[in-house]
């Protein structure tokens, strides 16, 4: 299968909570991760863009009766990096998630930018 994009994590945070998972759950994830590098154009049910950020991005999963939220963004137009991930209890996705993926998102640039300029 061709891969469009290819996705990476972002220091530890999408594996501590992938890892928290119960199997079927992690599986689910996983099973959108490869849409998401598999598939040309993602349907908006799989991935969305979080209104108000500078290219933030939220994988949608649902299982069940349970929802889940990976923040994540594309980083050279093909690289998917995976921020952080929490299970939705509300409506509306918590103000200070998406807090959290911004610094991480700032922070992966900064050392981007760190280690390009060595």
């Amino acid at each position: 299968m061709k891969k469009y994009r290819t996705v990476i994590t972002y220091r530890n945070y999408f594996d501590d909570f992938l890892a928290s998972q119960r199997p079927k759950i992690a599986s689910k994830i996983l099973q959108i991760l490869r849409i998401i590098e598999e598939v040309e154009r993602v349907p908006v049910t799989h991935l969305k863009y979080v209104e108000d950020t500078n290219g933030l991005f939220e994988i949608r999963v649902k299982f069940g009766s349970d929802i889940f939220r990976i923040f994540c963004f594309f980083d050279a137009g093909k690289l998917v990096v995976l921020l952080s991930g929490f299970q939705k209890k509300t409506q509306k996705t918590p103000p200070d998630e998406i807090k959290k993926a911004v610094r991480l998102m700032d922070e992966y640039y900064q050392e981007k930018e760190k280690e390009e300029r060595k």
